[in-house]
């Protein structure tokens, strides 16, 4: 069974990316990050099939 990445670390990484930003809802990158955080929070069992799907492919290997 290939290496597992878990879901929790890359919505970590992705918030730590949005908070280094001032809060400004003009700032494009701003709200990019922003609502994709927000939104794959929500779907946090959808996304970590596809990581587990992505792990199968070897994706995250030179992560691991």
């Amino acid at each position: 069974m290939p290496p597992s990445i878990r879901a929790e670390k890359l919505l970590a990484e992705l918030n730590r990316l949005r908070q280094d930003l001032d809060k400004d809802p003009a700032d494009l990158e701003w709200v990019t990050l922003h609502h994709v955080f927000c939104f794959v929070s929500h779907k946090t069992g959808e996304f970590q099939k596809y990581l587990d799907e992505e792990a199968a492919k070897g994706a995250f290997d030179e992560l691991e």
